[in-house]
């Protein structure tokens, strides 16, 4: 069973991703594009973030799915952030690199690139995403891809995880976190997250298996073939721990993770 001390390093904050993105990149990045963005939580705080240093901080969300992106927008209008981040409806994985898609750093987070299961379609993804960073800092480059990883015995072992959350409509989500199925001579797995919610009037919503992930858990060695050949010209791995803003990010190597573990992974482009 994976440790739930692990476990607790994958709760990550759009304040602590932030500040990991910022340190990652080591400048002054200004440009976010978010692969997978679901709710755009990272972009938003980006941009508010930016803006409440002066910088014109901006960026792209994109996902696939029409009204998780139509959230994020509601989201980001509410906040007064609209006009400072660009939404997509798309492929991430596919989509072409446009002439301005340009980028300081390009993020995937809640381990998203394991949706990618061929190394062929990830190196190619890597390649646009590298072509995007190429673009950015007004066409001089430099940037970052950050992404967060998972691996070990334990990803592919039976497990469920529970954990409840008060709301500030005073609702009450039980939210069960379940590894369904792992085949560790594949790196395939499958889990699923499920939600009971127990309104303020006591009446109850199940959502079962709300969410279903088939991933592919990347080795890292894998990993680091892949963006050395998508063009990247250096791999490193830093801690999936919280960063407080401004705080520096200090690469690790492999052989210092534990037998289980989740890292951030960062792609250089100089």
């Amino acid at each position: 069973m994976l440790p739930l001390d692990l476990y607790e390093l994958c709760v990550q904050t759009p304040r602590t991703v932030v500040a990991m993105l910022r340190a990652a990149h080591g400048q002054l990045p200004l440009v976010l594009r978010e692969d997978f963005c679901g709710t755009a939580a990272v972009s938003r705080r980006w941009v508010a973030e930016g803006l409440a240093r002066g910088e014109l901080a901006r960026a792209v969300a994109a996902d696939l799915d029409p009204p998780t992106i139509a959230h994020a927008r509601a989201a980001a209008s509410r906040e007064g952030l609209a006009e400072r981040i660009e939404f997509h409806t798309l492929d991430s994985i596919r989509a072409d690199v446009e002439t301005t898609d340009d980028a300081d750093v390009v993020y995937v987070g809640n381990f998203s690139l394991a949706e990618i299961h061929d190394e062929d379609l990830l190196i190619a993804y890597l390649k646009r995403s590298r072509r995007r960073l190429a673009m950015g800092n007004h066409g001089f480059g430099g940037g970052v891809f950050v992404c967060d990883m998972t691996g070990g015995p334990a990803a592919y072992r039976p497990l469920e995880l529970t954990r409840e959350h008060r709301t500030r409509a005073h609702e009450t989500v039980r939210y069960l976190w379940r590894h369904e199925a792992g085949d560790a001579s594949t790196h395939r797995v499958r889990n699923s997250i499920s939600f009971h919610v127990t309104a303020a009037d006591g009446s109850t919503i199940d959502l079962h298996r709300a969410f279903v992930y088939e991933w592919r858990l990347w080795p890292l060695d894998t990993l680091e073939h892949a963006f050395l050949r998508a063009g990247f010209k250096s791999f490193h791995l830093f801690p999936h721990v919280g960063l407080a803003p401004g705080q520096p990010a200090t690469p690790i190597r492999p052989a210092d993770l534990p037998l289980d573990w989740v890292c951030y992974v960062v792609g250089r482009t100089a």
